[in-house]
């Protein structure tokens, strides 16, 4: 079975299992979403794969990515997440966990929920990408990241939003010879 370049690179059948069945696929469950929003700002400096796998140990860690649980976390539950040796340990992605669950509620009280506030941006359409290995940013990525900065969001620039757009299938970038690629 031929699937993009990059599930490949590392040999890994955790990273093939989330291309084959999670990257790309259009997701509207405001939990997902968040659970989403959250590793792939932690992701930001370090491989995705390194994040895969320790993704049950930030679902333990981070209640089960309940976000309205997450945005009252206080010191001591920071204090709780910067001992947790099997979680990415940095202050700084941990607060701002807490910054974006609390603007990810505020978010879904504007819109309803966080699905259609990420969704209207393109009109509730999946964008087909050009393929490019090399792009990491575009004009969508750029005006999300813009919006979620306004909205109080953290961790989130443009090649993280990019790159999370990607994850839950609002952009569309598999491979013209990969068996999950949709013409453009």
């Amino acid at each position: 079975m031929k699937r993009c370049a990059w599930p490949n690179l590392e040999k890994s059948e955790l990273y093939q299992q989330y291309h084959d069945e999670e990257w790309g696929v259009a997701s509207h469950e405001d939990r997902y979403l968040f659970e989403m929003l959250l590793l792939e700002s932690f992701h930001c400096g370090l491989s995705w794969l390194i994040i895969l796998k320790k993704r049950e140990y930030f679902k333990e860690a981070f209640d089960h990515y309940d976000y309205k649980k997450i945005a009252n976390y206080g010191d001591s539950k920071i204090t709780e997440l910067m001992n947790n040796k099997n979680i990415v340990r940095n202050s700084a992605k941990i607060k701002a966990t807490i910054k974006n669950a609390q603007a990810f509620i505020r978010v879904q009280e504007e819109f309803n929920s966080f699905d259609a506030y990420i969704h209207s941006f393109t009109n509730h359409e999946v964008v087909a990408m050009p393929y490019d290995t090399h792009t990491t940013t575009n004009a969508l990525s750029d005006a999300v990241s813009k919006d979620l900065k306004k909205r109080g969001f953290s961790f989130m620039g443009s090649v993280t939003t990019f790159s999370y757009l990607e994850a839950i299938g609002v952009m569309n970038n598999h491979a013209p010879y990969c068996f999950k690629y949709k013409k453009k």
